[in-house]
């Protein structure tokens, strides 16, 4: 299996089947008003941190991998706007999740190692992809960690799973 291959299906892996179910399911447990609640000046909202990874997977993968147009104003992402639905953010991502495939698709297995600026950071096309993996799950991590103040209720990402289990 090439490098190329085994980034992108870890990619999809980490994003598309982890990341993207658990904030659906954040989403599924709050309701209108709470997507954009935080507890005090310093924390993003549940609907800030969704436009925060939509801005940087599109600035890190579309624009620095794909060649995309960089039109990020990553400021406007922190702003609060009760405007945006649950569904429109949902639609988001799901918009977001089909022009990264296309773009992972399309790339050529030499851009792993070509090096980009992205936010004054000189990054490989490995490392970006790397990035965009971790910045998700972190995040993803802050919103569950929100919802689960938010609603008082489990997520139950591993229901029906023995994660005491030894190999």
């Amino acid at each position: 299996m090439s490098a190329k291959t085994m980034i992108v299906k870890e990619f999809e892996r980490r994003i598309f089947e982890e990341s993207y179910s658990r904030i659906f399911k954040c989403l599924s447990l709050l309701n209108e008003e709470s997507i954009w609640f935080s507890p005090n000046d310093q924390i993003p909202t549940v609907g800030n941190l969704i436009l925060h990874l939509c801005g940087n997977a599109r600035q890190w993968v579309l624009s620095g991998i794909g060649g995309a147009h960089d039109n990020r104003f990553r400021d406007q992402e922190f702003i609060v706007q009760k405007n945006i639905r649950k569904s429109d953010l949902i639609f988001l991502l799901e918009n977001l999740k089909v022009n990264l495939k296309n773009t992972l698709f399309e790339m050529p297995d030499a851009i792993l190692n070509e090096r980009k600026i992205i936010q004054g950071f000189n990054e490989t096309g490995f490392s970006i992809l790397v990035h965009v993996i971790e910045h998700f799950s972190y995040h993803t991590g802050q919103i569950t960690t929100l919802t689960k103040m938010i609603t008082n209720k489990q997520t139950g990402y591993y229901h029906g799973f023995n994660l005491n289990q030894l190999n």
